[in-house]
C-alpha cells in the first residue's frame, strides 16, 4: 500500500499540479480507508477483496461521524485513488464506480454587512505598531481581493504591484490569477511596507513577529484578537471576509462571471451560492421596509 500511496502522491503533484494541502487531504482520506480495510480483516488481499459491499460498510461508518460534505470528499478521494490504480494497470475495474456519492449539504456562507466590515477595518487598535499595520494590511487585502487565507499567507513581496494596484495570486490547483487591489488596501500595504524597511521580491509579504512567514493559524488567531479588542463578534473567520467581498460586489450589481474570475472559482456554480446570500439579504430588507410585509 505504501508504494501505491507514494506513486499516487507523485501523480497528484506532478501531473495534476495540486497544492500540498489538497494532496495531504487526498492521502489522509485514502489512508483512513486503508486502515478500515485492515480493521475488517482484508489484510494484504485488500485490492482483490474490496467490493461494493465493503465500500457500503465504510460509507455507513463515515455517516456516523462525518458531515455529508466530508463523506462526499472522502469518497471522491477514494474514487480518484482507484482510478489511478486502473490507469497504472494495477486494477481492471474500480469497485467505487458503483457507489453513489451523498449530496453535499447546502449552506449559506457567513457574511458581514458593509457596516460591520467598516467597523472592523476602520477602528484603531492598540499593539506593537508594525504588527498592527501588518494585520490591517492583511485583512484589508483579503476583503479587497476576496483571497483565501492560504493564498494571502503564500504571497511574496513580488506578488504585489502597488504602482498599478494589483496582486498576482496562486490559487487552488496552482492556477494563477491577477486581482485588482482597492485604494484603502493599497494604502494599508504601503504603510506596512514603509515601516517594515528593506525587502526583496522573494521575501514573504506577511511576517510573524519572529520574522518567518505568517501561517493561516496565526491569521485566525490575530483576527480573533482584533475582534476582541474592538468588541465585535468573535465567530468571524478570515473566510467570512472573502464571502463578504463576493456578496457586496453582487449586491452592488457586479456580474457573476466577473466575481467568479476574482475569486478563482473553477465552476460558476460555486460562485452562484452568493446569489442565495444576496437574495436572503434582499428579503430581509424587504420585510423590514415594506409596509405590508414589515415584521414586528
Amino acid at each position: 500500500m505504501d508504494k501505491y500511496l507514494r506513486q499516487f502522491a507523485q501523480y497528484l503533484a506532478v501531473e495534476r499540479s495540486l497544492s500540498t494541502q489538497t494532496i495531504d487531504a487526498y492521502m489522509r482520506d485514502v489512508s483512513q480507508f486503508y486502515d478500515f480495510l485492515q480493521k475488517i480483516g482484508l489484510g494484504d488481499d485488500w485490492l482483490e477483496k474490496t467490493d461494493l459491499l465493503v465500500l457500503r460498510q465504510y460509507l455507513a461508518q463515515l455517516h456516523k461521524n462525518c458531515s455529508r460534505t466530508s463523506v462526499a470528499r472522502k469518497i471522491s478521494s477514494i474514487k480518484g485513488f482507484f482510478r489511478f490504480l486502473i490507469r497504472e494497470g494495477v486494477l481492471g475495474t474500480s469497485p467505487v464506480d458503483g457507489l453513489s456519492t451523498p449530496r453535499r449539504e447546502q449552506y449559506l456562507p457567513k457574511v458581514l454587512s458593509a457596516e460591520q466590515v467598516g467597523a472592523f477595518l476602520d477602528q484603531p487598535v492598540a499593539g506593537q505598531r508594525l504588527l498592527v499595520l501588518r494585520d490591517l494590511a492583511l485583512f484589508e487585502l483579503v476583503y479587497s481581493c476576496g483571497l483565501r487565507v492560504g493564498e494571502v499567507t503564500s504571497l511574496d513581496i513580488g506578488s504585489i504591484d502597488l504602482d498599478v494596484q494589483q496582486v498576482r495570486v496562486l490559487g487552488k490547483g496552482n492556477k494563477e490569477r491577477i486581482v485588482p487591489i482597492g485604494r484603502q488596501a493599497a494604502t494599508a500595504l504601503n504603510h506596512y511596507l514603509a515601516d517594515r524597511g528593506d525587502t526583496t521580491i522573494d521575501d514573504p509579504l506577511f511576517l510573524n513577529y519572529r520574522g518567518g512567514r505568517l501561517t493561516a493559524r496565526s491569521v485566525q488567531r490575530n483576527l480573533k484578537d482584533r475582534l476582541l479588542k474592538l468588541n465585535l463578534p468573535t465567530d468571524v473567520t478570515p473566510h467570512a471576509l472573502r464571502h463578504s467581498f463576493a456578496t457586496h460586489l453582487l449586491d452592488a450589481g457586479a456580474d457573476l462571471r466577473f466575481i467568479q474570475e476574482l475569486l478563482g472559482h473553477a465552476s460558476l456554480s460555486t460562485t452562484q451560492r452568493y446569489t442565495k446570500v444576496s437574495f436572503s439579504h434582499l428579503t430581509e430588507t424587504y420585510d423590514q421596509c415594506h409596509p405590508r410585509s414589515r415584521k414586528k
